[in-house]
């Protein structure tokens, strides 16, 4: 069973375990028994233990505009389908 945050309009935001198929229903809040919304949270998912650096800055990435090489070679031979042979 999924676990579904809800708002009740007094006491502020509760949890609760509900079946798949009852999620779409409001909840009774536990504290004032008033009928709670249910909102929006985001999924929890696990880490993989990488760290993704964050930074205050951004980063420069420079990237050359003409490669170094051609892609291809062109050879001065009378037969055009050897090209690279």
């Amino acid at each position: 069973m999924p676990l579904y945050e809800f708002r009740c309009d007094g006491c502020g935001v509760f949890d609760m375990w509900r079946s798949m198929s009852e999620s779409s229903n409001p909840a009774n809040c536990p504290d004032c028994n008033e009928r709670g919304k249910r909102i929006f949270s985001p999924p929890m998912t696990l880490s993989t233990g990488r760290i993704k650096k964050v930074s205050a800055e951004p980063q420069l990435i420079t990237r050359d505009l003409e490669p170094k090489q051609p892609r291809v070679q062109y050879h001065s031979c009378s037969r055009p389908w050897m090209v690279g042979h």
